[in-house]
């Protein structure tokens, strides 16, 4: 009998094959009592050794398929099986308790996936996933077993799990793996992350009900619409077969629009450019012809590693950056770290609430020594290609100052030193905090540019966290009260001649794009995907035209109305 799930799309796409279950590992030790603990402590740090042999087999693997960005988690992986709070509290217990391996590593495991599943930080409590594949790795080690092998699948396969680990996703299959779906996740998850790095139909979060999928179901994958067909009817096959093949028609058509300018059916120039977060993402960016970067996430580049990279290792990665964009615009966010990002080799205060705290610019503005070496770095690679610096969470005027006038001194060293610096380097700032929106006119005599950052802009003017499912329902991009600030900001650009555009995720939403055109943003930035589907669209809608439609929209009441309306020309205009 046919059944409907539905989850969270993580990754686009449509596919149709059986369904393989990846029945979880996961075995819970018996408690023994061991004679000889010294010889009990050896046969942990053989097992520890033989995963760490694997890990890196899988991070060579990865890196040669990925490249260096998504091999980084299996540094992690590695690092975690040095760590003290891990390891040698496993051998303590060995010792103090007299107890096997199996069931000392399993306890202290435990213990640490407990606590990361308990902090309010969603990339925190996605992190005992890490912890949980690397001590099954050990405990199967201890035990005997073989771990998985997706690797060895051999037909076409819609993989379903509770959860996908970094190594299982790694070690998938892409000649029969056509897509997966998981009991558990979220769109920041591991698994959704590399789904889109393979371009993988995925669906994650889609429940306990997953849970009855059996090897051998016939399953419908709609990760577009975040849907799953389990043993459809043959009139769903029919239909979904044409949907798919109307799909990748669609994905062929795009690929028609990637020399091709962006400009809307009136004449207007745009630019649409992706986000990134390193050059591993280099290739789709170029691939999809993007006209530039317009969000580079440089915090990616402290991720992953034990300790802070270097001046002479960052102005390498931006160098390169810069060089195989040949001349396009990039825009490159100093250090943004803090709220839900952290680093495990830097000690931040613990606060109350870390997306109100010492985060981005301010903790940049304190530890200086941060700071100067990345814009030291940024300012070398600057002669290479067509910079533009990005300063975030600026709230207040002396923030943007204070930024600027450390910039102007370690350009001033350089100079000093006889390197040299671009002339034509831009400065500018995110606008992610509502004040820094009211206060756009006064800002933009300091500036460049604005990159309009919705992803926190929306959170922070509707009070409402966006990792929080209880208040998901106020995470509104198109409410009126967000557009009139994007307004306020690109009217204030306007006026003091400077351009202005937008990188969240607003920027590559079907039902935005035709509003913030109207509004007159200068510039869209969006994942490398997205941009094909927005230069084909924008091609069709009239600038003057939707100039007078997103007027309309400021003066609706609810972000309901203001979809049904944009749908409504939309579908009138097609």
């Amino acid at each position: 009998m046919s059944h409907l799930l539905t989850g969270v799309p993580a990754s686009p796409g449509i596919a149709i094959a059986k369904a393989y279950r990846l029945e979880s590992e996961e075995s819970v030790p018996q408690r023994k009592a061991v004679d000889d603990t010294a010889a009990e402590k050896q046969r942990l740090k053989e097992a520890v050794e033989a995963a760490k042999a694997d890990i890196d087999r899988i991070r060579e693997s990865t890196l040669e398929r990925l490249g260096p960005q998504k091999a980084e988690i299996f540094e992690a992986h590695l690092f975690l099986l040095d760590d003290p709070d891990l390891i040698d509290a496993a051998m303590d217990q060995i010792e103090s308790e007299g107890i096997n391996a199996e069931f000392a590593l399993y306890e202290v495991a435990s213990g640490i996936m407990e606590a990361l599943r308990s902090m309010d930080n969603e990339l925190l409590r996605e992190r005992a996933a890490d912890v949980k594949d690397i001590t099954g790795r050990v405990i199967s080690k201890l035990e005997g077993r073989k771990h998985s092998a997706l690797s060895e699948l051999n037909s076409e396969t819609i993989l379903v799990a509770k959860d996908l680990t970094p190594s299982d996703t790694a070690q998938l299959n892409l000649e029969f793996v056509r897509g997966f779906v998981t009991e558990i996740g979220s769109r920041t998850s591991h698994s959704a992350i590399m789904a889109r790095s393979l371009e993988l139909a995925a669906v994650v979060g889609a429940g306990a009900d997953a849970s009855e999928i059996r090897t051998g179901d016939t399953v419908i994958l709609d990760a577009t619409a975040g849907q799953v067909i389990v043993n459809p009817t043959d009139r769903q096959l029919e239909e979904y077969s044409v949907r798919k093949r109307e799909y990748e028609e669609y994905q062929l058509r795009m690929r028609s629009y990637v020399d091709r300018p962006s400009v809307t059916a009136d004449g207007v120039q745009v630019e649409l450019a992706s986000n990134i977060g390193g050059i591993d993402d280099l290739e789709k960016v170029l691939a999809n012809g993007a006209d530039g970067i317009g969000l580079f996430r440089t915090e990616f580049l402290y991720m992953g590693r034990s300790a802070f990279p270097s001046e002479e290792e960052q102005y390498s990665v931006y160098k390169h950056v810069l060089e195989k964009m040949g001349g396009k615009r990039v825009v490159i966010r100093t250090l943004d770290i803090g709220g839900d990002k952290e680093l495990s080799y830097m000690q931040l205060p613990k606060e109350s609430n870390p997306f109100l705290g010492l985060r981005a610019i301010r903790l940049c503005l304190e530890r200086e020594d941060l700071f100067r070496t990345q814009l030291r770095a940024l300012l070398r690679a600057s002669v290479h290609g067509k910079l533009a610096i990005m300063f975030p969470m600026i709230a207040v005027l002396s923030e943007l100052r204070e930024a600027k006038r450390i910039l102007a001194e370690e350009r001033a060293k350089l100079e000093q030193e006889g390197i040299a610096v671009s002339h034509s380097l831009e400065v500018g700032i995110m606008i992610e905090i509502p004040a820094a929106a009211l206060a756009a006119d006064i800002l933009a005599k300091e500036v460049d540019f604005f990159s309009i950052g919705t992803n926190d802009l929306i959170q922070y003017t509707m009070a409402a966290d966006r990792m929080n499912e209880s208040v998901s329902y106020l995470y509104q991009p198109h409410h009126p009260s967000i557009l009139r600030l994007v307004q306020l900001v690109i009217q204030a650009a306007n006026r003091n001649g400077k351009w202005a555009g937008m990188c969240g995720e607003m920027a590559g939403d079907s039902a935005a794009i035709p509003l913030l055109l109207g509004l007159g943003l200068h510039e869209f930035s969006m994942s490398a995907s997205s941009v094909l589907p927005a230069r084909e669209l924008v091609s069709r809608l009239s600038k003057q035209e939707w100039s007078r439609l997103a007027e309309q929209a400021l003066g609706m009441s609810s972000q309901q109305e203001v979809l049904d309306f944009v749908n409504q020309q939309l579908r009138s205009e097609a």
